[in-house]
């Protein structure tokens, strides 16, 4: 039974992965006339992907239990029952209720009873075809059905409702779906909550028929359509790379360039992690990536376990912010935004800069207070390597080339794997085997699976949002909270995204901060004197950038797990190491919304709100004093520069750094004034040092 499933499971796979590939070519072929519904029209693609993740989904579970704690599940299989005692009011046939109960019972049972969970998979998975056949055969007359649906429509939009929150409670546990009914109940109920909150309550048919028969709305909306038309491909790029072996030479490129020093095992990690973020897009996988190559070089040079580990889970966070492949936030963006992804790239250099410079300079500041000895780390290899091996980079290349020649992602990132697949086979010293194709094609499926589920949560939550109400509600509560104050709100929605990372993916965390908090810090920023197109470029830059950061905040922290995973330290104690590695980062993401002159660090929305010259003297002004800054804050946290820093000194840099980082001419002057006071302590004492050695002398 075991290897039947994992044949299913693997041949399913595949085919997943070259129905998305062939989607790229089908426009271009001969054929494209005979106008197959899963190739041609947008409903039933989505309607196609979200098939093929809940059945992969629950076929990975069979394999490979998880085990969930009760705290999540109870409440989960509580709520849908809710939703499904809803269901049994409504005047359908008793054979329907009938169905709808089996429904629930086979996807939420094994949250109450556990050991239910492995068969129910295989259950679940065989009910995934049910509503998938029923929208394929009706799709021409079921998106005029959304506002009345028929009975059939009720029971299929129940059983893919229910289907796919129990495939997300597998993959990823029970926070993103608890989410999900949250939003779902407040539809229902919303009539009953007292105050500001209320709303007129919507019946279960409606919200069933805006859920499943709707092309953009509910299940199968432009959110989901993020998975289809961009992540699927990057996590194929991604298997490619892997299967393809071109992990281990990025890595041995990555070796070369680190020096000796006591300070290598944290550039060679920041120099990988960069180089692996090019490629992966993934945190935790870049985490876990630079953490078993790199883990033996901490331990040899004597870093603190911890700080090794959270110099690990810092720097691999960083994979979400590194142009060309980024996270699924970016294309998200592209289609909220209706905007180029060359722009989201190009306004990401500079916090992806910072961030790194963070990393850097706390590591080089830490090894030098702690007198770390040097290292020199035997390779076996020299720049010949490098010069032998540089073509691993041409994919990169095209990419960029092509996205800013205004290709469209798919067929871009596509062509970069048939680079990548002709490279490997071309090159003798590389050349796997030939299975290595369908596993890397099935790979790059499977590792897509839980961001694809909590993608299709983020926009059923987006839906219900937008169908109550209340993102708008969200707003002018917090529009008086805030008051006129942009720094209040954007502090205010900086925490508030923290506290949301806590629970669920970077992705989730984004989409929800997007809808609440979005309009009234665009509002704020409008009145404080950035324009309207600049101030939304802006703000959505920051609640990307702050979605990231919760990778790794504790008490839960992604990739701080991985790190820990690796290093054998308490998660925890990991994530609140690797939230001092780079404290600068937290800081990062307000400089480009507080004021225009900040705008400069994204450069796009610099270049729109100022003339070239103005924009061009802003970009570099707020390069060069963000760095400064950073400098200064990572100085006060660590208590080193040049020497060991007293306290007086230590908060001295720190509010320097603090003035440098507001984006304000007589803040930058106090900050730089701050900073000469400081260096010139620091030079009159190295001077006295000197002359009563050499008087010694």
């Amino acid at each position: 039974m075991d290897a039947v499933i994992r044949r299913i499971l693997h041949g399913t796979a595949v085919l997943g992965t070259l129905y998305h590939l062939y989607l790229v070519l089908h426009p271009y072929l001969p054929f494209t006339f005979l106008r197959f519904s899963i190739f041609d029209l947008t409903q039933v693609q989505r309607a196609t992907h979200v098939f093929l993740v809940a059945f992969l989904g629950y076929l990975l579970n069979w394999r490979w239990v998880k085990k969930r704690g009760a705290a999540g599940s109870v409440p989960l299989a509580a709520l849908t029952g809710l939703v499904v005692a809803e269901f049994f009011k409504l005047d359908l046939p008793a054979g329907f209720k009938a169905a709808a109960g089996c429904v629930w019972a086979a996807t939420m049972l094994p949250c109450l009873v556990p050991r239910l969970m492995r068969p129910s998979n295989l259950v679940c998975a065989l009910l995934c075809f049910l509503p998938f056949v029923y929208l394929i055969a009706e799709y021409e007359t079921l998106i005029y059905r959304a506002i009345l649906p028929e009975p059939w429509d009720l029971l299929m939009g129940l059983c893919e409702v229910l289907l796919v929150l129990g495939v997300i409670f597998r993959l990823s546990g029970p926070i993103m779906p608890l989410f999900v009914m949250l939003f779902i109940l407040y539809n229902l109920y919303g009539d009953v909550i007292p105050g500001y909150l209320s709303n007129p309550g919507f019946s279960l048919d409606m919200l069933l028929g805006k859920m499943y028969c709707e092309t953009e709305a509910g299940i199968f909306g432009t959110i989901t359509g993020v998975s289809l038309k961009y992540l699927i491909y990057f996590t194929t790029l991604g298997a490619v790379i892997s299967k393809m072996d071109y992990g281990r030479i990025i890595a041995n490129i990555a070796l070369l360039f680190v020096g000796r020093s006591p300070a290598s095992p944290g550039r060679t990690s920041s120099v990988m992690a960069v180089l692996m973020g090019m490629f992966s897009g993934s945190g935790a996988a870049d985490t876990q990536f630079v953490a078993t190559l790199t883990r033996s070089l901490y331990d040899r040079v004597g870093y603190e376990r911890l700080v090794a580990a959270g110099v690990i889970a810092t720097v691999g966070s960083i994979a979400y912010i590194t142009p060309p492949v980024m996270g699924s936030i970016s294309f998200i963006m592209v289609e909220l935004l209706a905007i180029p992804y060359a722009w989201i790239i190009t306004m990401a250099i500079g916090p992806m800069l910072l961030y790194l410079l963070g990393i850097v300079v706390y590591n080089e500041l830490y090894v030098r207070r702690r007198r770390l000895k040097p290292m020199e780390i035997e390779t076996g290899h020299d720049f010949g390597y490098f010069r032998r091996y540089a073509y691993v980079f041409a994919p990169i290349a095209l990419i960029i080339l092509m996205i800013y020649r205004g290709y469209s992602i798919n067929i871009t990132v596509s062509l970069a794997a048939l680079l990548f697949l002709v490279f490997a086979y071309a090159d003798p010293t590389v050349r796997p085997p030939l299975r290595s194709i369908p596993e890397a094609l099935a790979e790059g499926f499977l590792h897509l699976l839980p961001i694809a589920s909590a993608v299709i949560a983020a926009n059923m939550i987006m839906s219900m949002m937008v169908l109550s109400g209340l993102a708008s509600k969200f707003s002018l509560v917090m529009m008086k909270i805030s008051g006129s104050s942009l720094l209040l709100a954007t502090a205010f929605t900086g925490v508030f995204s923290l506290i949301l990372g806590m629970g669920v993916p970077p992705i989730a965390t984004y989409v929800l901060t997007s809808a609440l908090t979005a309009p009234t810090i665009q509002q704020l920023a409008v009145v404080n004197g950035i324009p309207e197109e600049a101030a939304l470029l802006a703000t959505h830059m920051f609640l990307f950038y702050y979605a990231v950061l919760a990778e790794v905040t504790p008490p839960v922290a992604l990739s701080a797990y991985a790190a820990a995973a690796v290093m054998n330290t308490d998660p925890v104690k990991t994530g609140v190491f690797a939230a001092r590695v780079a404290v600068p980062k937290y800081l990062v993401g307000i400089i480009f919304i507080l004021t225009l002159n900040g705008t400069g660090l994204l450069i796009i929305p610099a270049l729109q709100a100022m003339p070239a010259a103005e924009a061009a003297v802003a970009i570099v002004q707020r390069y060069l004093l963000s760095g400064l800054a950073v400098l200064c804050l990572n100085a006060g946290v660590v208590g080193w520069f040049r020497r060991d820093l007293s306290r007086g000194e230590r908060l001295l840099a720190v509010v320097a750094s603090l003035a440098l980082f507001y984006p304000s001419t007589p803040t930058d002057a106090l900050g730089v004034l701050l900073v000469a006071a400081l260096l010139l302590k620091l030079w009159v004492e190295a001077r006295v040092r000197a002359r009563a050695k050499a008087g010694a002398g």
